[in-house]
């Protein structure tokens, strides 16, 4: 069904829609590609929510070429009115004559209902070139959609023997500064950062995405395009006062509480939301990572947290990818642990993981591990 150019170009269609990825939450990344007569006439990606899709920015550069043409594009074009018309009539009233689609939109409004328009068309529609790339571009998108919740990073840092503080708590700063940097790198990414108000409280953390410490390649962005992340602070007992950092960068924050306080005397970029609690008294985190997607439409969440969130969330299985900085330091085994997790009797029961990426950043190390 599909050629080596075809191939070819698809993958350039992945590669634009890759320059999406700081920018275009909580929508997912998209690159489309014109092509006629083996040329590429026309190319696009979805810069930011809101704004034009791939397919338009495709078919402006396109022009009159873009009749009789094929366009490779990423994800199945939208077919919903939205904050902007649907693609597939776009693609529709331009003349394409055949359509090139990586992977189908999971996004219910859609799947299935793009295809159908250009097919109804007349267009030839051939769907499934490089899925598994495309899959990967938007794996917070796909979750939200396919499983109701983020896709959950957990990012840890630690000694060589696997400790996150002394045990007076001082932890700052274990990792190096190339680590630092490469953690707003992810931040940057993610539409929201999931921590505790013990974790804020300890350092007056901001947990906010700091451009000054982004690296080249996304320096070709305007600062407007970059947007915070929404905090998402566990604020059990209400310990978060305005006068902390973390309200001081205009940025959302939302505070987990189990009870609404319409007394509470709050900045204008805080809000409360009612986290519900488990049969243990503890905040139900999947209650809150469903609120998360359906309601606040965060795709994928960057959890910076203490041992005990940690292990709550590796226990529950909600963890996809954990991510650990391992420090060329020693702390002891009097210092603070990794993860709180229980008691094994055997090794059957502990969590699995498997290795997806190593690599060396600055001093530090890089583990990235996907829970089994």
């Amino acid at each position: 069904m599909f050629s080596a150019a075809d191939t070819g170009f698809m993958a350039l269609a992945l590669q634009l829609a890759e320059l999406g990825r700081y920018t275009t939450s909580p929508n997912p990344n998209v690159g489309a590609v014109i092509v006629k007569n083996g040329q590429i006439v026309g190319r696009g990606y979805h810069k930011q929510a809101g704004g034009p899709h791939a397919e338009v920015f495709a078919l402006q550069e396109a022009g009159s070429d873009a009749r009789g043409a094929t366009c490779y594009v990423t994800l199945e074009p939208c077919s919903h009115h939205g904050r902007t018309p649907p693609c597939a009539e776009a693609l529709v009233a331009a003349g394409i004559s055949r359509v090139v689609i990586a992977m189908q939109d999971p996004n219910p409004q859609v799947a299935g209902k793009g295809a159908a328009i250009l097919r109804n068309a007349g267009m030839q529609v051939d769907i499934g070139l490089l899925d598994t790339q495309a899959r990967a571009l938007n794996l917070g998108f796909l979750s939200r959609m396919e499983r109701q919740r983020p896709y959950v990073r957990l990012k840890l840092a630690a000694s060589l023997d696997g400790r996150t503080a002394l045990a007076n708590g001082d932890s700052k700063w274990l990792t190096g500064e190339a680590a630092r940097a490469d953690v707003q790198h992810f931040r940057a990414q993610s539409c929201a950062v999931l921590s505790t108000a013990t974790t804020v409280l300890a350092d007056n953390a901001r947990l906010n995405l700091r451009a000054e410490q982004l690296q080249q390649d996304i320096g070709r962005l305007d600062s407007g395009e970059l947007r915070q992340p929404k905090r998402v602070i566990l604020d059990r007992n209400g310990l978060l006062k305005h006068d902390l950092a973390i309200f001081s960068d205009g940025g959302e924050v939302l505070l987990c509480v189990r009870k609404l306080e319409n007394d509470r005397q709050l900045p204008n970029i805080a809000r409360q939301i009612h986290c519900p609690l488990n049969n243990d008294a503890q905040f139900d985190i999947a209650a809150l990572l469903q609120h998360l997607a359906l309601r606040e439409q965060v795709n994928t969440l960057w959890v910076e947290a203490g041992a005990t969130l940690a292990g709550t969330l590796l226990q529950l299985k909600l963890v996809d990818e954990l991510i650990v900085y391992l420090s060329p330091k020693l702390l002891g085994n009097a210092a603070q642990p990794l993860a709180v997790l229980p008691q094994y009797t055997a090794l059957t029961q502990v969590p699995e993981l498997s290795w997806s990426d190593i690599r060396l950043v600055g001093q530090d190390i890089r583990l990235t591990a996907n829970l089994l």
